[in-house]
């Protein structure tokens, strides 16, 4: 893990990001058919994403704060045990825009936070679809009473984007829009938490910066019209575009999530790995290119998308 990288990273990446995925790239990920098998709340049915399900049931089971203080390895590999138990094959990985220690306490946000806490949450079933899932929104409406409970969020600061009719609609344009619009107010202080429960797959990669030759995606709600959310456009509008001093934590529910986020350094939840590392094949080359892209476009973002972040904002 060399100093040269390092500092290519804090050039890419001002802020602190860490991911939370519920698989490896080549893996894919479950609902859960009842979620009182972890012994979650149930607001809204009987399902949930395996990943959220599982550190919930760590963090946050019944309803209240865990009275033991975890460490980012222990919470990592509990999840890959509660999964195993539940036959449920896939790796949850914690990936980072900076070297950390596994063995420092688990926080979704830094304890001092000295700014606004920020979140958005996307939660996508595809009502009606031939590709629809069970248990997206209970994940946000599980995931929004923890961050407010133990975390200390405003509901003035979360936003929610779910396909049930009265949140704000996932598609391609409004998650991109709730994006901007976040990053737009982020400042020097502020933490940042992003959740996505929904559909990813695998496309070919159209610029030749994958080693495996595909691009890891999201998958609105309108993907049969306006496509996928590619992890270059994530990078590009949510990731390099967070101010330093900054800091954000994500939770990926979905397959083929392990580097959605294009982050250089990962821990895997397997046994006898105990520490991060860095990816030697990291593309920083890539991720040059990406933040030239966003720094020359961020204020087109703005304007493109300024009409319709007041019309879902307000």
């Amino acid at each position: 893990m060399s100093e040269e990288a390092l500092e290519k990273a804090k050039e890419m990446i001002p802020a602190e990001v860490r991911m939370f995925s519920g698989c490896r790239d080549e893996q894919t990920s479950a609902d859960v058919s009842n979620v009182a098998s972890f012994a979650l709340p149930d607001p809204a049915g009987r399902s949930g994403g395996a990943c959220t399900s599982a550190m919930l049931n760590i963090l946050y089971a019944d309803e209240k704060k865990t009275e033991v203080d975890y460490t980012y390895q222990e919470v990592l590999m509990k999840m890959r045990e509660q999964l195993a138990e539940k036959e449920y094959e896939q790796v949850p990985q914690l990936s980072s825009s900076r070297p950390m220690s596994i063995q420092e306490t688990f926080d979704l946000v830094p304890s001092d936070c000295p700014g606004t806490k920020r979140a958005v949450l996307v939660g996508i079933n595809y009502v009606g679809s031939s590709a629809e899932l069970a248990g997206c929104h209970n994940d946000v409406n599980n995931m929004v009473k923890y961050i407010k409970d133990v975390h200390g969020f405003e509901d003035e600061n979360i936003v929610l984007l779910m396909d049930d009719g009265e949140n704000i609609n996932p598609t391609k344009d409004n998650i991109t829009a709730a994006w901007v619009k976040l990053v737009s107010e982020v400042e020097e202080g502020d933490a940042v938490f992003v959740h996505y429960s929904g559909h990813g797959c695998k496309v070919e990669d159209d610029n030749g910066d994958e080693e495996d030759g595909f691009d890891e995606t999201l998958v609105p709600v309108d993907y049969e019209t306006e496509g996928f959310i590619r992890d270059d456009d994530i990078f590009k509008t949510l990731v390099g575009p967070l101010p330093a001093g900054s800091t954000m934590t994500a939770v990926m529910d979905c397959c083929h999530s392990g580097t959605v986020l294009d982050l250089p350094y990962v821990f895997t939840a397997s046994e006898g790995n105990e520490e991060m590392e860095f990816q030697e094949d990291f593309n920083f080359q890539h991720l040059g290119k990406l933040h030239g892209v966003f720094s020359a476009i961020a204020g087109n973002l703005l304007e493109h998308f300024g009409g319709k972040i007041s019309n879902l904002f307000g």
